[in-house]
């Protein structure tokens, strides 16, 4: 259904650093800059992309707004989790682990610019 994905960031530079982290830990390469200075992550499945607001705003996290991203297992969902922490990320909602009754193993931080991103794991999958 998606093709791409783009979030706000205010610094590329440590939102980059941020996901190539993240990211890494879920087994993707870095992300390339374009000559306009957005980073790009592309993917078989799909492209996460960052970038500057065009219109001169601050970004900022979309209030109610999450982007999932697949982890393959529960530990690699932690090592993201972990990785976003040590490259500038917070913590927010519950910790990682079991979502009960779900079937869902999650992780969530927020990035450098507020946005929030998840780590799923479907358990059982």
């Amino acid at each position: 259904m998606f093709s791409h994905i783009m979030v706000g960031a205010n610094d590329i530079e440590a939102s980059k650093k941020f996901y190539d982290a993240v990211l890494g830990a879920l087994g993707h390469a870095p992300g390339t800059l374009d000559p306009k200075g957005r980073c790009f992550y592309m993917t078989p499945t799909g492209i996460f992309s960052l970038s500057v607001p065009i219109n001169g705003e601050p970004a900022c996290g979309a209030n109610g707004g999450t982007v999932g991203f697949a982890a393959a297992s529960p530990a690699e969902a932690d090592a993201w989790h972990a990785a976003g922490l040590a490259n500038g990320g917070t913590d927010c909602e519950d910790p990682p682990g079991e979502r009960e009754g779900s079937g869902l193993y999650l992780a969530y931080l927020r990035d450098p610019a507020g946005n929030k991103i998840c780590a799923l794991h479907r358990l059982g999958a």
